[in-house]
């Protein structure tokens, strides 16, 4: 997937796709939660262990895997965050 779009702004359909991508082999425990919970970019990006195990992801290695690429996702988000800022600063 893509990340030319913010993963703030990500839809829950979006973040659905992103997860097929990841982890396709846990995807349908996955699914139901995100949509049962309608977990946006937003959402995504504020994830804790805590959650993913009330959203049914019991195993802690594939929590520590889940929360390490959700960790990439929150750094891109800031690297773009600056990114916006900057160029605000330099067009003015």
């Amino acid at each position: 997937m893509s990340l030319s779009k913010r993963v703030s702004f990500w839809s829950v359909e979006e973040v659905l796709e992103w997860v097929q991508d990841q982890y396709p082999t846990h995807m349908s425990t996955l699914q139901k939660a995100i949509i049962k919970h309608a977990i946006s970019g937003r959402a995504l990006l504020r994830l804790k262990d805590h959650h993913l195990e009330l959203l049914g992801v019991e195993d802690e290695e594939q929590q520590q895997e889940i929360l390490q690429d959700i960790l990439l996702l929150r750094v891109q988000e800031e690297i773009n965050e600056l990114n916006d800022l900057c160029s605000e600063c330099f067009s003015s």
